[in-house]
């Protein structure tokens, strides 16, 4: 649990995120900071993990150091020993098709399992996955993760978290003045100009000295106006999305009669940042001035409608007819903010292990396995080699063991105890062999379905080192004021 400065809560387990939260002053804290952004940039997943095997690395570089071996040679030994690990990894990985559902499954619940809301994982698994394999083809190398829209909504439990098809909007439709909330054959238009009087400059005064030049601004403020809502429906719009302001309100009383009497139905205050997810998804233009309101900026949808569940209100897009642009939409709920909060980053994360896969189809077991395996193999290339790279290398191979040691520890096994007994079976050829947490022994960690991608080990593995080599070739540290 974390407590801002602000008087924020955060509740979560996810290292990037409690990383992101520390007040960390240091340098080289931040940079582990920033390893850690670095890895769920690349991966979405392994964001502690890579801090953990930093922090492993540099214990055995300042062993080394003591032994008297220059920090050149080290951080030199250490990247051949990273990209070994990497040529290891991928030799023990296990090709996968985007079109085989279960083992996306498998990867996606095993990145949730570890989580706050790991009980949920049958629910958002198969969520993950189906989001990102409605975007990909079978000749996709990547996944845009901003064309999966999550919203967020209190009300209900994380078991009614659904996917769904088209675009969901967190606003609610303007119904003040009796405008419609439900529109077929729409035909849509995001509008970045305020369906209100303009404001006259701050330095200029109007000095009204009778009821006839009173009614005449107001007569002009309302032909004002109703030439703006006219300009909207020649167009042919009758779905109107109007972007938030801070300088004047979106629309008046008077804007929201007109637009109902056209049967226009109007959703105000849309962010600024949803402007161009938005434009992408529905194939429409945003329009800045009310003389560039044309058809051809407008985006079409079978139906556009306002719907609540669990009390929530938010307002469903269907049937896009945008044959360039893919979305899909994920209704995330949960009874506080807190849950949400934290479900909506345990989602991220699993779409992001699925988009990993999208990336480099290839799965490798969890469990702690890999590392043992790839540990074991780089002590015997250690032996080899001659000088003090062998000492590198041999280092290097005995900090691996930090993962499966840590999961033992969390799990509250004992960690020398499983470790042992973990190298003892990959020394008798199961390189499958893993911690089961569940059970609380050595078993064949595929045969329990806990699957990683290849990209979040290897991305961990490399930044990880990069980091430790970079901390290594600095020789000191100044603060200046």
């Amino acid at each position: 649990m974390i407590q801002t400065a602000q008087g924020e809560v955060v509740i979560t387990n996810d290292g990037a995120t409690i990383l992101k939260h520390m007040s960390v002053m240091h340098p080289a804290a931040r940079m582990l900071v920033d390893l850690s952004a670095a890895q769920d940039i690349e991966a979405g997943d392994g964001t502690t993990s890579v801090v953990v095997l930093a922090g492993s690395l540099l214990g055995a570089a300042e062993k080394l150091l003591g032994k008297g071996i220059h920090p050149t040679i080290i951080a030199e030994s250490f990247t051949r020993a990273a990209a070994k690990v990497v040529e290891y990894l991928e030799e023990m990985s296990t090709p996968v098709d985007l079109s085989d559902r279960d083992n996306l499954l498998r990867a996606a619940t095993t990145s949730l399992s570890s989580k706050i809301v790991s009980q949920y994982s049958s629910i958002l698994s198969p969520i993950a996955v189906d989001s990102v394999l409605r975007l990909v083809t079978p000749s996709s190398t990547n996944v845009d993760l901003r064309d999966i829209r999550l919203v967020k909504k209190v009300g209900g439990t994380i078991d009614d978290t659904e996917l769904m098809d088209g675009v969901l909007l967190n606003q609610n439709v303007i119904t003040s003045a009796g405008g419609p909330t439900r529109i077929e054959k729409a035909k849509i238009g995001i509008i970045q100009f305020q369906l209100s009087p303009p404001k006259p400059d701050m330095d200029n005064q109007i000095v009204v000295n009778d009821y006839r030049q009173m009614d005449k601004i107001l007569k002009e403020e309302r032909l004002y106006i109703l030439n703006l809502c006219k300009a909207i429906k020649k167009s042919g719009c009758n779905v109107l999305l109007i972007q938030k302001s801070i300088l004047r309100d979106a629309t008046n009383e008077l804007s929201l009669a007109y637009l109902q009497k056209l049967k226009i139905l109007a959703v105000k205050d849309v962010e600024r940042d949803e402007i161009e997810f938005l434009s992408r998804a529905l194939g429409c233009k945003p329009i800045s001035d009310v003389e560039q309101m044309t058809s051809d900026k407008l985006g079409e949808a079978d139906l556009v409608e306002e719907t609540s569940k669990n009390g929530a209100k938010f307002v469903k897009i269907s049937g896009i007819k945008n044959p360039s642009g893919k979305s899909v939409s994920v209704l995330c709920t949960g009874n506080n903010e807190l849950v949400l909060a934290e479900s909506e980053r345990s989602l991220h994360d699993a779409l992001c292990v699925v988009r990993c896969l999208v990336k480099k189809r290839f799965l490798i077991a969890g469990g702690g396995a890999p590392e043992i395996h790839v540990s074991r193999l780089l002590s015997q290339y250690a032996q080899t080699l001659k000088g003090m790279e062998a000492y590198c290398f041999a280092a290097y191979a005995e900090a691996l063991e930090v993962i499966p040691t840590t999961l033992a520890e969390n799990a509250g096994l004992n960690p020398i105890k499983m470790v042992t007994e973990l190298r003892n079976r990959h020394a008798h050829g199961e390189r499958s062999a893993g911690i089961n947490v569940r059970k609380g022994v050595i078993s064949n960690i595929l045969e329990e379905n806990v699957l990683q991608p290849l990209l979040v080990s290897t991305s961990a593995i490399e930044l990880a080192t990069e980091t430790v080599g970079l901390l290594l070739r600095i020789d000191d540290y100044h603060p200046c004021r």
